[in-house]
């Protein structure tokens, strides 16, 4: 029965966001399926409704592709007093699972030696587009129309929960939506070496490499976890050479610029970025909006616009957190029979997630910034138009603004300037730059962390 249940929980897992599988189906457990009748248990009586209402369906499928009888679906709350499934019960459906999983495994040996690791939820469809990604969507939708041409290799680099694994698999599925016959392979760079150790410690580092040869794309994710793998990294800088050799597209995601991750080897570094550097920001005000409509959309749930900006104006992290807060809204909705809105204006619930490190005063934005371009903060908060420093001083409002949230009055006066407009004009001006500008993209990372550190 855990077997059974363990396989349906793994087809649903592929269908919804990960932060509503952890809220809704963590704790669910398959108690039985006597004559078709399923009774499914759950935590609380608070998870009956949300299963029922928004996820019946996806259940259903799952437990009749894993083998199961459906006539109807129950849920229960579960207590270790619940009656368990028969063995006869367990052992046909377990049967029924092998079978599967072996005829599986036959079709994937005589027709492709490599799965190819993609995660069919993830599309360009239900990827929120906004100011904070629309040029590495660009890009996708380049390589998308024309694979291993213009953007190869494909370098897209932010922080976790931004979307990186979203986008690159996405760019998978179209590839092979528009050519079944594409021979594509996406890997985590931990399960790359990890096979890589698996094949050399079985004497078969010559066939692990031939594998490879075979492909049209190559994805890796989170690249930075190759640090202090250098066999790791040798057999990649090959693979990667003759793939590029060859036009095959190569993609690769990191949390760091390449040559920000230290002991990977220079050359290789260079040949990730030939095609430039990609990042994925931080959502604006607008874009967490964006996110939390499609997302609410995209689910059948109708919330308060009102109850949605509450959220996009208190989660600054990132998107997985965003939709994290958003689920567990939902959940306390049914929990308390109350409206988002209405759990929000009484007080119930308490969104608050901002960075993790935040800087002390605008003070030290301004005088890091300063520090990093050989300034005295005098000379960069001064009326002079000289360009270098007038960048700088650019930069400090766009930090003031985006690390503080500061006003733009309140910025003004930080930096010497006579008003609001000329805090936005400078604003505006570097985020227009950082969208194709990566040395400014590198200095600005460089002064968080010098803020930060």
């Amino acid at each position: 029965m855990y077997d059974v249940w363990k396989n349906a929980l793994a087809e649903i897992e592929q269908q919804i966001s990960p932060a509503n599988f952890s809220t809704w189906f963590q704790d669910t457990s398959l108690l039985s399926t006597d004559s078709g009748a399923i009774i499914i248990g759950v935590k609380n009586t608070f998870y009956v409704k949300q299963l029922r209402s928004r996820y019946l369906d996806i259940i259903t499928i799952a437990l009749k592709n894993n083998g199961v009888t459906v006539n109807t679906v129950d849920f229960e709350v579960n207590t270790p007093t619940k009656t368990k499934v028969k063995p006869r019960e367990v052992t046909s459906a377990n049967n029924l699972i092998k079978e599967k999983i072996r005829t599986i495994k036959n079709t994937s040996k005589s027709q492709n030696p490599l799965n190819n690791g993609l995660n069919s939820k993830y599309t360009l469809d239900n990827f929120v587009v906004g100011s904070n990604n629309d040029l590495a969507v660009s890009v996708a939708k380049n390589i998308i129309a024309s694979p291993g041409t213009k953007y190869n290799p494909f370098f897209l680099y932010g922080g976790p929960g931004l979307g990186k694994t979203h986008l690159v698999q996405a760019i998978g599925n179209e590839l092979l939506r528009n050519n079944p016959n594409f021979k594509i392979y996406y890997t985590p760079i931990n399960h790359f070496y990890s096979d890589f150790i698996e094949a050399i410690q079985n004497g078969k580092g010559k066939e692990f490499y031939q594998r490879f040869q075979k492909l049209d794309c190559l994805i890796i994710d989170d690249f930075q976890l190759i640090v202090n793998k250098e066999k790791s990294q040798e057999e990649f800088f090959n693979i990667f050479n003759d793939l590029y050799q060859l036009n095959k597209q190569i993609i690769v995601t990191s949390d760091r610029l390449p040559r920000q991750i230290k002991t990977v080897d220079e050359r290789l570094a260079s040949r990730l970025t030939w095609a430039g550097a990609y990042d994925l920001q931080l959502p604006k005000f607008e874009d967490k909006c964006a996110i939390l409509r499609a997302k609410a959309e995209l689910e059948g749930i109708e919330i308060e616009p009102e109850a949605i900006e509450y959220i996009a104006e208190n989660v600054n992290t990132n998107i997985r957190d965003l939709e994290g807060e958003f689920s567990a809204i939902l959940l306390m909705s049914d929990v308390r029979n109350m409206t988002p809105l209405e759990l929000i204006q009484n007080g119930s619930v308490s969104v608050s997630k901002t960075s993790k490190f935040r800087p002390t005063t605008s003070k030290q934005v301004v005088d890091k910034v300063a520090k990093y371009y050989d300034l005295t903060t005098k000379e960069m908060c001064s009326k002079t138009r000289v360009s270098h420093i007038k960048t700088a001083r650019q930069i400090a409002m766009f930090l003031l603004s985006k690390e503080l949230n500061l006003s733009t009055n309140k910025i003004a006066s930080e930096v010497g300037v006579k008003d609001h407009t000329t805090v936005m004009h400078g604003i505006k001006k570097i985020e227009n730059d950082l969208k194709l500008n990566f040395i400014l993209r590198d200095q600005i990372e460089e002064i968080k962390e010098k803020i930060y550190g």
